[in-house]
């Protein structure tokens, strides 16, 4: 187990003082479940300080870095890069989701349930190395592994409100106003999945799921986006 941490550690350029910090930031509450000797906590705790920590760090970076901009589009800055999207996305960079500690149940999960998962567990690593190493060495790991992805979201425009792009677009182009219908539905009323067109007319441009209509709607308005370049 030592020598996994030390890979962890390699992986990631944090070297922690107590490991067993680092390995409450790794372990989901689902593991403890079926191993209920553990010796660590799960990481909600660590999670709920870590979110505070990237949520600081982030909003001190573009304070600093876009002077020009006022409140509101830096708030959407921010948002485009602490989703749970964009930290999944960056936890597997740093192969953060082979490290994790899951139940059998949930390492099988896929889709947004698996990806919430491994946004959660970044959170959870960014409180463990903020307990660990102090604010510097969290805000320096934020910004070396979350803030390099600033650059992707100004050029592609993440901040933006994907129906808000589509619709400047499509009616620019096309002179109409791009509607949202559902296709399908699935699964119990507890756990709903809806299948959702987004068409120019009677044109269906692209299709996105989700666990609400209105995220089926913006992942059919992202997905439209890349259709259409």
């Amino acid at each position: 187990m030592t020598d996994e941490f030390q890979k962890i550690e390699e992986r990631i350029g944090v070297f922690f003082s107590d490991k067993n910090i680092l390995k409450e930031a790794l372990t989901h509450r689902s593991f403890l479940n079926e191993n209920e000797t553990w010796p660590v906590p799960h990481n909600e705790r660590l999670e709920y300080l870590g979110d505070a920590v990237i949520e600081l760090v982030v909003t001190e970076y573009l304070y600093r870095t876009y002077p020009e901009k006022q409140e509101g589009e830096l708030t959407g800055l921010r948002a485009a890069l602490v989703n749970y999207q964009m930290m999944a996305t960056t936890a597997r960079e740093i192969s953060l989701e082979k490290s994790l500690f899951l139940s059998k149940g949930e390492a099988k999960d896929v889709g947004k349930a698996r990806d919430v998962i491994i946004a959660n567990a970044f959170e959870a690593l960014v409180g463990a190395i903020y307990l660990d190493g102090g604010y510097e060495e969290a805000a320096k790991f934020v910004e070396r592994i979350l803030i390099s992805h600033m650059r992707e979201v100004v050029e592609q425009k993440l901040y933006k409100d994907p129906k808000s792009m589509l619709q400047e677009i499509i009616q620019e182009k096309e002179r109409v106003t791009p509607t949202y219908r559902v296709l399908h539905e699935s699964g119990p009323d507890h756990q709903k999945n809806f299948m959702v067109g987004v068409f120019a007319g009677e044109r269906c441009i692209a299709e996105g799921s989700g666990t609400s209509k209105q995220e089926a709607e913006s992942n059919a308005a992202r997905a439209a986006l890349e259709t259409i370049g």
